[in-house]
């Protein structure tokens, strides 16, 4: 192919990647109903107890099975990540960042079943998938430029006398957690692995329930790779047992997150006990506004609104899932938004032609269900505002894109609700947008729509989010790529200010130590 696929390719000519994608689905169908362990210093786990992958539009399928670690297998794997850090931080940095680039080269290698697998698992389209993988690969060649572009992390000081060395030198922490969600089973466990390995860290991931085989396919992409066992770890199993055990070891150093702010919260009040504060590296979701202004361009706006708003079934912590739309417009853009969703195609994900899968499970259908009686009450309902049945349907958790109309202050509007599900309320100036806007929680991402540069200006002067987008027809607020756009999720949406996909992001899984050499004259 003459193209990367990223999460805002919409027009380019993908026969041959369909074709390729089509007979990768064929292969991975035949491999079902295997038996997978979990990963300790290189050797399988086998516990006995299991849980299982399933399509979220194919309930019925078993995809594999996979064991998962007890509280003594925590144990284990953190005393062999120990063990394993220490010779993994003496390793010289570019042989550090040469291993990360292999794991990256496989992953692109593999990269079709690697999207076919996460389409399978989060039943997102291939689109989505193939994105999720290109990104993964893209984070770790990322941030192994980052660690030589700092030299390994190291830089010569200032002077106080002639004969003085000083030097400042970041250090890793030790071994870090990282608790992966849902939605990216490739790109987030890679990113968030991937820099605490180049910062010198052993990493133990705990993936979603529902996509550990991505983490598989993961494991032995880093392991491939060369990268030594105890460095890279996988633990299967529930974040009530595994995803605790592993935050409350004593032994632990230091945390990655990505997913709701009540469990985030919660990771960082165990990291903060104890007698220490240990790093909490967060990013916790969104309410993410779009603004669309009496000069937008209608058409644009719709289309990266609706795009933002139902990738991924609106399951992405940068997903839309509010509009404020000048008054002016605002009736013409309720109408077309509403066509488009539902010119929308919901079906099975690893169909060519299906844009929106199901949702991840049944208590999200409980979610979306609650959130449209309420819609119903309070609002109107312009598109969808139902659980879908009927053939396909009836296999999985299929709900159909929703647009409604609610009070611009209307609760639906501060609450993250994970779902294809956006609501569409009017202003009348700038300025009253922008505090409707900012009246949330969260502060991930926003996006605007205006043919003026001064609103674009006013807007990215004072919207309260991390990550902003102007005129963005392929995703009013989705889309950012390592090294394109950083992801730092502001208020509740993050835990440090500083984010991944951006330059300061590999620096965090570090601290900082000043080094002082007298040297004799």
């Amino acid at each position: 192919m003459s193209f990367r696929i990223t999460y805002s390719v919409v027009d380019a000519d993908m026969g041959e990647l369909n074709r390729e994608f089509d007979a990768t689905v064929a292969k991975v169908r035949e491999e079902l109903g295997g038996t997978f362990p979990s990963w300790i210093g290189g050797e399988p786990v086998e516990s006995g107890s299991f849980l299982e992958s399933r399509p979220p539009f194919e309930t019925h399928t078993l995809l594999a099975r996979f064991h998962t670690a007890t509280e003594q297998d925590v144990d284990r794997a953190v005393g062999v990540a120990k063990k394993a850090q220490v010779e993994w931080a003496r390793t010289p940095w570019k042989e550090r960042a040469r291993l990360i680039h292999a794991a990256a080269d496989l992953i692109s290698e593999r990269r079709m079943k690697l999207s076919a697998v996460a389409t399978f698992e989060v039943g997102k389209n291939r689109m989505e998938s193939l994105g999720d993988v290109e990104e993964a690969a893209d984070l770790f060649r990322y941030y192994a430029q980052q660690l030589t572009d700092a030299n390994g992390l190291s830089q010569p000081l200032g002077k106080l006398s002639p004969n003085e060395d000083t030097r400042d030198v970041l250090r890793p922490y030790g071994v870090f957690g990282v608790i992966a969600p849902f939605n990216f089973p490739v790109a987030l466990s890679a990113g968030m692995s991937g820099a605490a390995m180049l910062a010198g860290n052993a990493v133990i991931l705990k993936p979603a329930e529902s996509t550990p085989w991505c983490a598989q396919l993961l494991y032995e992409c880093v392991r491939d790779a060369g990268i030594p066992a105890g460095v890279f770890q996988v633990l299967h199993g529930s974040g009530e047992t595994v995803g605790k055990a592993l935050s409350n070891h004593p032994g632990l150093d230091g945390v990655a997150f990505t997913g709701s702010s009540e469990v985030g919260m919660e990771l960082f009040r165990i990291m903060s006990s104890n007698g220490r504060i240990r790093p909490c590296l967060m990013e916790m979701g969104g309410k993410n506004g779009a603004i669309v202004t009496e000069s937008a361009n209608l058409d644009d706006a719709v289309e990266g609104c609706a795009r933002s708003a139902f990738g991924l079934s609106g399951q992405k912590c940068s997903a839309l899932s509010r509009i404020y739309v000048h008054r002016s417009k605002y009736d013409a853009f309720v109408e077309k938004l509403g066509a488009r969703a539902k010119a929308i195609v919901v079906g099975d994900p690893t169909r060519n032609e299906v844009f929106m899968g199901p949702v991840i499970d049944t208590a999200a259908v409980k979610r979306f269900e609650d959130a449209v009686a309420q819609a119903k009450a309070d609002g109107k309902i312009i598109a969808g505002g139902e659980r879908l049945s009927g053939g396909t349907y009836d296999h999985g958790t299929f709900v159909a894109p929703t647009v409604v109309t609610l009070p611009a202050k209307h609760p639906l509007n501060r609450k993250e609700l994970f779902l294809p599900f956006v609501t569409v309320a009017p202003f009348d100036t700038l300025d009253e947008a922008l505090e409707l806007l900012n009246d949330a929680d969260h502060g991930l991402t926003a996006g605007i729509f205006s043919a003026r540069e001064a609103d674009v200006e006013t807007f990215m002067d004072r919207a309260e989010a991390g990550i902003l987008y102007a005129n963005r027809k392929t995703g009013a607020t989705t889309g950012a790529w390592p090294g394109v756009q950083s992801f730092c999720g502001w208020k509740a949406s993050g835990s440090t200010g500083k984010g991944g996909c951006g330059p300061y992001y590999l620096a965090q899984f570090a601290r900082e130590q000043s080094q002082t050499r007298m040297i004799a004259s």
